[in-house]
């Protein structure tokens, strides 16, 4: 019986990252849900089920911060691991306290460092 690819849900408003990181995480058999904006990361998580959560911090309509936090505090949510992805290198510690995400990935990012954060949260 072959096992379902683990389920990413990535929150990305600029689309050639967007599109570079749903590649890349296909591409290494991950299933990838991906949304331009915040508006229905709730609906979605909510349908999807996804087991793991890429989400940028400034997006056009939200902020990534304030959608981790609410993911965090949600018992229904709570236990999805959330990776925040943002280009505010000096706030790192800011990003993960403030919301309480699982980690951090920073713009521009390497491609390996990618794969092998979400291998280890979606594990």
């Amino acid at each position: 019986m072959q096992q379902k690819p683990l389920k990413i849900l990535l929150v990305e408003d600029d689309i050639g990252i967007r599109d570079v990181m749903s590649l890349v995480l296909s591409l290494e058999g991950f299933e990838v849900i991906s949304l331009p904006d915040g508006r229905d990361v709730f609906g979605q998580v909510g349908t999807e089920h996804p087991d793991l959560v890429l989400l940028d911090v400034m997006l056009g309509d939200l902020d990534g911060r304030v959608i981790c936090e609410a993911l965090k505090s949600d018992p229904t949510t709570e236990q999805i691991p959330v990776m925040i992805v943002s280009a505010s290198h000096g706030y790192v510690h800011d990003h993960l306290q403030t919301c309480r995400a699982n980690d951090f990935l920073s713009k521009p990012f390497d491609i390996n460092e990618l794969i092998a954060k979400v291998k280890r949260l979606a594990a």
